[in-house]
């Protein structure tokens, strides 16, 4: 998510922070309240001295459409979790996901890469999924996230990648692509980007007491429908409005607000209506508000951007292997819309004369709405660029 939106997408977002300034009358009645463990989390401490918790593993016991054996590395004094499917000699895909999901995201994209031949590889950010969870907010930024994955592509020995990253996993994805372009066979993107800021400039305010539990802050979600409305076709208006004021309190309603839970996010960002089921995954990485400070702190990590990409978006622009975008068409923020994803077609020379789509019937989250049909492109245009 980020500060701007398709203006079709607009008028829901703008229409609830107007709930929120002008009337609390039209914020959700209930008061949000925090999610309580059954039982007292252990707390255990790396040998540098961070502070962690490990998910229970009967969490990801039976959850639908995901059989996947959990596969853990260390880095940095943390287990770290992926799901490795297929071939193990085959050149690997790796699968990134961003705030608030985890690699359940890839579900359904999962077994058609395999049945196309590809290694598949789906890794958890620290913090998130099955990897461990540091409890302290201040543990997590931007180059961490980054490094991270750097260490994770050298400790499985990854070579002639083929990424798929959309949300944080772009902007983390991306940046170490920009700097370590020789890792990588082909990129696919799906409602991503790097963003340059430019060093010394603040993009948001920070927030002041941010762990401060906030009870009455209301969800911008609670009113989004479960079935998602089309918005945007091919005759909208390409211009977009600025909705800084909205990504400000996003930042705030993350960090602090005892009703945020992972699958509410997701659930109002997809296009189709999920289960119950499909919520309860979403949220199985976190019993409790202890385990979601990697997910909390993510949206205030665009603070840590300011002057760190400008060298990996260079290398970005002289990218010359296979660049593909795969855009959902109903996706209200700035990722999802046509100048974020013509900047990188228009940017990188390996875009050029690529199948570049936009996916009706998908959302934000485009690999829950059609994770099938992205993972059905993906080995086409892999097999079209042998490398």
């Amino acid at each position: 998510m980020t500060n701007h939106i398709n203006q079709k997408g607009a008028f829901l977002i703008i229409s609830l922070i107007l709930c929120m300034v002008i009337s609390l009358g039209c914020r959700n009645t209930e008061v949000g309240t925090p999610l309580e463990c059954d039982s007292e989390p252990e707390i255990m401490t790396t040998a540098d001295g961070v502070q962690f918790v490990r998910t229970p593993d009967e969490r990801f016991e039976n959850l639908p459409d995901f059989p996947y054996e959990a596969k853990y590395v260390d880095i940095d004094g943390l287990r770290q979790g992926y799901v490795d499917e297929g071939p193990p000699d085959a050149d690997p895909v790796l699968l990134l996901h961003g705030q608030p999901s985890w690699s359940y995201l890839y579900r359904k994209m999962i077994p058609v890469l395999v049945a196309g031949g590809m290694r598949v590889i789906a890794m958890d950010h620290i913090g998130m999924g099955r990897s461990d969870k540091p409890i302290d907010i201040d543990y997590y930024s931007y180059l961490g996230h980054i490094d991270r994955l750097e260490k994770f592509i050298e400790a499985l020995d990854l070579q002639h990648i083929t990424m798929f990253c959309q949300d944080w996993g772009s902007l983390i994805g991306l940046h170490v692509a920009g700097i370590h372009p020789e890792w990588f066979a082909r990129i696919v993107v799906g409602d991503g980007t790097l963003m340059v800021i430019p060093e010394g400039f603040q993009p948001f305010s920070p927030v002041l007491f941010p762990n401060v539990i906030n009870y009455w802050i209301f969800s911008p979600f609670a009113y989004m429908p479960s079935q998602q409305v089309p918005f945007n076709d091919e005759d909208s208006d390409p211009s977009v409005a600025s909705t800084k004021g909205f990504f400000g309190f996003w930042i705030r309603y993350a960090l602090t607000a005892a009703s945020f839970h992972p699958s509410e996010v997701v659930e109002a960002i997809t296009y189709f209506d999920l289960s119950p089921e499909e919520e309860a995954a979403y949220d199985a990485p976190f019993p409790c508000r202890l385990y979601l400070a990697g997910p909390r702190t993510f949206p205030s990590l665009v603070n840590d951007m300011p002057g760190e990409n400008d060298e990996a978006w260079t290398g970005l622009t002289e990218f010359e292997k296979p660049f593909l975008t795969i855009w959902a068409s109903n996706d209200p923020g700035n990722l999802g819309s046509q100048e974020t994803q013509d900047r990188l077609i228009n940017n990188i020379p390996g875009a050029a004369g690529q199948p570049h789509t936009r996916l009706p019937e998908a959302s934000h989250f485009l690999q829950d709405d059609q994770g099938a049909e992205i993972a059905r492109q993906m080995v086409e245009f892999i097999q079209a660029n042998p490398r």
